[in-house]
């Protein structure tokens, strides 16, 4: 391989202007790209935010997991943002890149020891994770390997023709590297991480910064169906603004939907609605995105949305969870829904802390009850399974 000062020149040497945003590990890279000389033509700033409260006080929020693709992906976001504003040059070659690691430490851990690195130019976005063989280092030649990782990393988004990362990896570690998105692609960046929310309106034309609405119904719609286009309406009348749809491309429990899938859901709302597509699985990331807006959701999914086990069996993470929800101006509107025995049931039936109780408002019966779901749809249109 090309010895690293040599890469890091033509770094130094490519134009562009960069912010390296580092925690968990792998910040010899900040060291590497200094120890060459023409550092300050590249580096604007770096950024090493280590501890829980400085991940968050960089990212604006906190994040789900702190050492995941998603949180590299927002780091690098953010870090190509800080470029912008402080290379001081108009028409500057931006370079963000967020690294998260979970390496040998001095306490017993359970989970693998891995990294993230994420890097952006501002439209598309690069992603490289490795998994490290357990056991097969120690903590300093991790720190060396993500360290080198995330040079080889930046120096392929500088356009610089390197080594692919696999180069420095054991035969037990495990590689994965995300595809470019394309700038014009909208879904694709969205997929990527390069944008955290897209709105499709009902003529089909996509926006970046539409306002966030008043209300908001969330689902998978696969399929969409009449209950939730008459759920939409109903509740619309009770909030007296426009309902829009919420479709998230991450689900916590199932892979990311890939484009074509999110193209086929779109196309059931032509001129029948505006989608918001988000990155947030969950309510409290919801609200994060779309402050504000009140969440139109039936009584199942609220049993979940007040269920401990949802929040690592914690009722007091689950109230906190829900707090955050309020201040930033969310609720919920719940719909009810017959169960297996015909019995409708209602928020009543549900066991709302009451700290919280105030953020959930039943739809009542007599305005709103349909009893068929997507999932049952899906059943009918698959026609009568073989036994």
């Amino acid at each position: 391989m090309e010895p690293l000062n040599a890469i890091v020149e033509r770094v130094h040497a490519s134009g562009r202007r960069v912010v390296l945003a580092i925690t968990g590990g792998g910040s010899g890279a900040i060291a590497a790209l200094l120890r060459v000389p023409g550092g300050s033509r590249t580096l604007v700033e770096a950024i090493v935010p280590y501890s829980p409260d400085a991940l968050v006080d960089f990212l604006g929020h906190e994040p789900e997991q702190a050492c995941s693709a998603a949180t590299a992906v927002a780091m690098a976001r953010r870090a190509v943002a800080r470029a912008a504003r402080r290379s001081g040059r108009t028409g500057a070659l931006l370079v963000g890149a967020g690294v998260t690691a979970s390496l040998v430490t001095d306490r017993p851990k359970h989970g693998d020891h891995r990294c993230h690195i994420a890097v952006t130019d501002g439209g598309r976005v690069d992603v490289v994770s490795i998994v490290l063989d357990r056991g097969a280092r120690d903590r300093a030649a991790e720190e060396d390997l993500v360290a080198r990782a995330t040079l080889l990393t930046l120096a392929r988004a500088c356009g610089i023709d390197t080594p692919g990362v696999e180069s420095l990896l054991g035969p037990n570690d495990r590689l994965t590297v995300a595809p470019s998105a394309p700038f014009d692609d909208l879904v694709a960046r969205l997929l990527a991480g390069a944008i955290e929310r897209l709105t499709m309106l009902p003529d089909g034309q996509l926006a970046t910064n539409a306002p966030v609405p008043r209300g908001v119904l969330a689902g998978s719609f696969n399929p969409l169906h009449a209950g939730h286009l008459e759920l939409a309406r109903v509740a619309s009348e009770i909030l007296a603004a426009r309902v829009t749809f919420e479709l998230s491309v991450v689900n916590a429990d199932k892979p990311v939907l890939a484009a074509v899938e999110v193209r086929r859901r779109l196309e059931q709302f032509s001129w029948r609605g505006t989608v918001e597509l988000t990155r947030a699985p969950t309510f409290r990331e919801k609200a994060r995105v779309l402050p504000g807006a009140a969440f139109v959701v039936g009584v199942d999914t609220a049993a979940r949305i007040l269920d401990p086990r949802y929040y690592g069996g914690s009722a007091a993470s689950m109230v906190a969870a829900l707090d955050e929800i309020g201040r930033l101006g969310g609720r919920f509107l719940v719909a009810g829904r017959a169960d297996p025995g015909g019995r409708f049931v209602t928020l009543a039936d549900l066991a709302v802390p009451g700290p919280v109780a105030h953020l959930f408002e039943q739809i009542p019966e007599a305005r709103f009850r349909r009893d068929i779901s997507s999932t049952e749809l899906r059943g009918v249109a698959a026609g009568p399974q073989p036994r």
